[in-house]
């Protein structure tokens, strides 16, 4: 099984750069992972955009992967429940799992009918680029609570 993260636009804050690379490389230790980074799309009509952005995803989507859009409507997990989460998708054999963070306006109705679930990292509102470190870094927390590591305090 793979996992893999992706996202529209390039990092552009270069004091994320580098903690992403070494979420990326931990995550690895765990599983077979990595992230993917899509261009970004211009367009001034918000609803194309989204449209736009959600056929690059699609397009590269496979049938049987198990796809989890980051979306403010979805579910807020602990970072218990998270890493319970995790290991109840892989204990599922599923070929590959997508995690997907969209474009700064959200996903596409496709988009939304193709996720098999929705996951929200707060309620509160961070930038695109910041909810990529956020969710590595749960990832890999995600991986020592089930492996039974200390990174994690409770």
């Amino acid at each position: 099984m793979k996992v893999e993260f992706w996202w529209i636009g390039k990092t552009q804050a270069k004091y994320l750069k580098s903690p992403l690379v070494d979420f990326e490389k931990r995550i690895s230790h765990f599983q077979k992972f990595s992230v993917r980074e899509f261009a970004n799309i211009k367009s001034k009509d918000h609803t194309r955009l989204k449209e736009e952005e959600g056929r690059v995803f699609l397009s590269k989507l496979n049938p049987g992967d198990f796809v989890v859009l980051l979306d403010e409507k979805g579910t807020a997990y602990s970072s218990v429940q998270f890493a319970s989460y995790v290991n109840k998708l892989q204990l599922q054999g599923m070929r590959r799992i997508v995690f997907i963070a969209g474009g700064s306006h959200g996903f596409s109705d496709d988009m939304y009918t193709r996720g098999d679930a929705l996951l929200s990292l707060s309620k509160m509102t961070f930038t695109h680029e910041m909810v990529r470190l956020f969710f590595l870094e749960q990832l890999y927390r995600a991986y020592t609570i089930n492996n039974h590591l200390p990174y994690h305090h409770v």
